[in-house]
């Protein structure tokens, strides 16, 4: 878990999660197909952004891979690696149109010069519709709602293509709202949250986290307290523990999994928690120490809000292919659960406008069998074990399951 003030390191020596070897190391070459569908083998990453370095301080929850080959070609001879736009209609259930002219706001920290080039690429790459300020499909804001953007950050620019390119995934014909908070604190990126609210999202993504602490309540009813808004917010990629904002009870926690193709049942598509019974990197999860546990949350294993509520994919052995060329050389495939955030997020859109004064992040709980349980995996050891180990119906690591279609996401 990555604390505000006190981060976790992750170790220099490898991490053994869910039978992938995670090593922090300098980039090697790899063939372009090792990123999809990956088995059991070593898969180097690289988080994208620093730990934090004072108390409020947050951290983004993306994870890029370090083992595979760049390049910034198009085409169908240099299709990028990772899955794209089909592979998570498919998986999820998604329909292929929907969502026009919902807008689904992007929070992060920091400027990304490059968001809409590389958000351009991406749609080309995929044959989507395109998004750009002058057809009023993309905007970029400050978290004043003007154009004084903050200073750009490499990592936090990977953050945001990984954001933006799995909102067009997801949801193509959705509008896209980026809100740059001047620095990466709870402050500045709730006021981005407050901002996006403020301009019309009634869906917005969140993709950071850092350590809980007392002032956890006040900032939720600050920034997060939004009735008929979905707010999605990552639960972390350390394993078992909670970060937040995912433990605020006005958010829907987005957990994660390792997504593969399978040739058994219906679906096609077979699923687990992301991580390992040994702890270290992969979806986090647990009891919040601070966050009032919704009346909608039923388990018995939390006196307070329980981490996460649903889930998709977010590990970056079977990562999703994003463009970013700021400080970066073009296609990588990424994880983290700030992968699993914007899927989310989109499908709310896709699920339609939310109800006035409602919290979005019940609707689930009312359609727990239109989600795709999942139930094997864990993300590290607990008491209760529903906690880090899935199993059938609500477990920690993936919450009530991953979307079938969008009927768990209206009311």
């Amino acid at each position: 878990m990555v604390r505000r003030g006190a981060p976790a390191l992750l170790s220099a020596a490898a991490l053994i999660t869910g039978g992938l070897v995670y090593k922090r190391q300098p980039s090697s070459a790899a063939p372009a197909s090792a990123a999809r569908d990956a088995t059991p083998a070593a898969v180097h990453t690289h988080r994208l952004c620093s730990e934090p370095k004072h108390a409020g301080d947050m951290a983004c929850n993306a994870v890029e891979r370090t083992d595979v080959k760049q390049h910034r070609a198009l085409g169908a001879d240099a299709a990028p690696s990772g899955f794209g736009p089909s592979d998570l209609r498919s998986a999820y259930n998604l329909p292929t149109s929907g969502g026009s002219g919902q807008t689904v706001a992007i929070i992060d920290a920091q400027d990304d010069p490059k968001a809409e080039s590389d958000l351009a690429t991406y749609r080309k790459q995929y044959g989507l519709p395109a998004c750009t300020t002058a057809n009023g499909c993309f905007k970029k804001v400050d978290q004043n709602g003007g154009k004084n953007y903050p200073a750009p950050d490499a990592g936090w620019a990977g953050e945001i293509s990984l954001d933006v390119d799995m909102v067009s995934a997801t949801c193509p014909s959705c509008h896209i709202l980026l809100v740059e908070a001047k620095s990466a604190s709870m402050d500045d990126l709730g006021a981005a949250v407050n901002r996006a609210v403020k301009m019309g999202a009634k869906y917005v993504s969140n993709s950071y986290g850092g350590g809980e602490d007392s002032t956890d309540p006040a900032s939720d009813a600050k920034y997060f307290k939004h009735p008929g808004v979905a707010i999605t917010v990552s639960s972390g990629d350390s394993g078992y523990g909670v970060e937040y904002p995912a433990s605020s009870p006005y958010v829907t926690a987005v957990g994660g999994t390792s997504l593969q193709h399978s040739g058994g049942g219906s679906r096609g598509w077979s699923e687990s928690a992301w991580g390992s019974s040994f702890g270290g990197q992969g979806a986090g999860s647990g009891c919040s120490k601070y966050g009032n546990k919704p009346s909608w949350q039923k388990d018995d294993g939390c006196a307070k809000r329980s981490v996460s509520d649903v889930s998709a994919v977010a590990d970056p052995a079977t990562g999703v292919a994003v463009y970013n060329t700021y400080q970066a050389s073009g296609w990588n495939v990424f994880g983290g659960t700030s992968a699993s955030a914007p899927i989310i997020a989109s499908v709310y859109a896709l699920a339609g406008t939310p109800a006035s004064g409602d919290t979005p992040a019940a609707y689930p709980y009312a359609h727990a069998t239109s989600l795709n349980d999942v139930t094997t995996g864990s993300n590290g050891s607990c008491t209760p074990d529903y906690l880090c180990k899935s199993r059938k119906g609500y477990d920690g690591p993936t919450g009530l399951g991953t979307p079938n279609g969008t009927a768990a996401f209206k009311k």
